[in-house]
């Protein structure tokens, strides 16, 4: 079964009243060993770890001594209220469109290592990128190793297709450990200027939330549909495409110069 992987947003929220019920998340004794470990930093440690200000650090110091790993939780999708997830507005979703997703999306976090949609999660702030020192591993992306990789693996069959929607540091927490049987193309949203492909952060994060929304709508299996998406003005672009990429252009920003 095709599967995808996407970043999680830093802004979080707890949502009170909803129809879903929320599952354990996978890796949650991991989450534990990962909490304690941060609940015996200071708050000074923590502002150096999280690199934000300090009402941002006071927030998420509150938060991580306040909240609980399982209770008060909320689904994942749900929870998160970054730019992608705001496109993506899973509030909206069909029973259809959350089934789809229920099997097919992943989202890759590194507090929570994967998560599935209805996964139940508490408000944090901890980036795969960040240099937190656990056990005998030096940052998050040792620390997780293979293992999310692995769990991925496991929701394969068949043809094994994987639909990269990550940013590239989190990403980076599968690509290494791809096997030859394994098939993973990354999708990359932009625009031609200066006879190359520039991506805009802001814009890109807003197509990964709507071809989320467009597979769930369309129930995409199979990789070689993901090309014809064509929402916000977007449009496939064969030539700068390959098996492990596709490039998709805004248009009236698709044209390079003659002779490239």
């Amino acid at each position: 079964m095709l599967q995808i992987i996407i970043s999680p947003a830093k802004k979080m929220n707890i949502v009170d009243s909803m129809d879903l019920s929320p599952t354990p998340p996978t890796f949650l004794s991991q989450t534990k060993e990962i909490h304690t470990h941060l609940l015996n930093m200071t708050e000074e440690e923590l502002k150096t770890l999280w690199k934000c200000s300090d009402k941002l650090t006071e927030q998420n110091y509150i938060r991580l001594h306040t909240y609980n790993l399982e209770q008060n939780v909320t689904p994942a999708l749900l929870s998160y209220e970054g730019i992608q997830y705001q496109t993506m507005a899973p509030q909206v979703f069909s029973e259809s469109q959350w089934e789809y997703v229920n099997t097919h999306l992943n989202i890759l976090s590194g507090f929570y290592g994967v998560l599935r949609p209805t996964d139940g999660v508490i408000p944090y702030r901890l980036e795969m990128q960040a240099k937190l020192k656990l056990n005998t591993t030096k940052d998050l992306y040792e620390y997780w190793g293979d293992t999310l990789y692995k769990q991925l693996r496991q929701n394969l069959s068949n043809k094994k297709e994987i639909i990269n929607l990550a940013s590239a540091e989190y990403s980076k927490a599968i690509l290494p450990y791809l096997e030859p049987d394994i098939s993973c193309i990354t999708c990359v949203f932009g625009e031609i200027n200066d006879q190359k492909v520039k991506v805009k952060a802001t814009q890109a994060k807003i197509a990964r939330g709507e071809m989320v929304r467009w597979m769930a709508e369309k129930q995409i299996e199979k990789s070689e549909d993901v090309k014809n998406f064509c929402s916000l003005d977007y449009e496939f672009c064969e030539d700068l495409s390959s098996e492990k990429e596709y490039v998709f252009i805004k248009k009236g920003h698709s044209e390079l110069k003659s002779g490239t």
